[in-house]
């Protein structure tokens, strides 16, 4: 074999293990990258569930727990369930302003969803024996001692409460 024969084989075998090394390189560069963009990723959160019971079988007027805490930054399944004889309003002007909702969502009784609503959302109604799912993403933190039901007396009756969003 010639000197320049040799010289051209091992410039050969050497270019090739770099192009390797270097694919090797990217394509673990693009593995961790898709893997980090799904961490910031919201729409591949799973939702943290939070249940709020409204009322109680006995007609007491009040919000279970009456303190209800949120992250910034995390997508919520906020489950109001209306465990009273009568309709309650789950209604708070500074949550509203706080979040972004992704959905309403209504389930029949076998749980199967039967409705979304979309967009802004200021307050929910929620019938005797029923329930809603409010999916939302906190956006701002603040203290709201605003969390009323406002059928008219519900709220003097004691079914009030606060929202922390850290």
């Amino acid at each position: 074999m010639s000197l320049r024969s040799t010289l051209a084989h091992s410039f050969k075998e050497s270019f090739a293990k770099k192009i390797a090394l270097m694919s090797s390189v990217l394509f673990f560069t693009l593995l961790s990258s898709l893997n980090a963009s799904a961490k910031g990723d919201l729409t591949k959160q799973a939702p943290i569930e939070v249940k709020v019971v409204l009322g109680d079988k006995n007609n007491a007027m009040m919000f279970s727990p009456s303190t209800i805490e949120f992250e910034t930054g995390k997508l919520y399944k906020l489950v109001l369930e209306n465990q009273g004889p009568v309709k309650h309003y789950f209604s708070s002007d500074g949550l509203s302003q706080s979040v972004l909702t992704r959905k309403v969502q209504v389930n029949d009784a076998s749980d199967t969803p039967i409705a979304e609503i979309k967009g802004t959302i200021r307050e929910i109604e929620v019938y005797p024996g029923f329930q809603a799912q409010w999916w939302f993403v906190p956006v701002k933190a603040g203290t709201f001692h605003d969390l009323r039901c406002s059928i008219k007396g519900h709220t003097e009756m004691g079914m009030k409460g606060t929202i922390i969003i850290k």
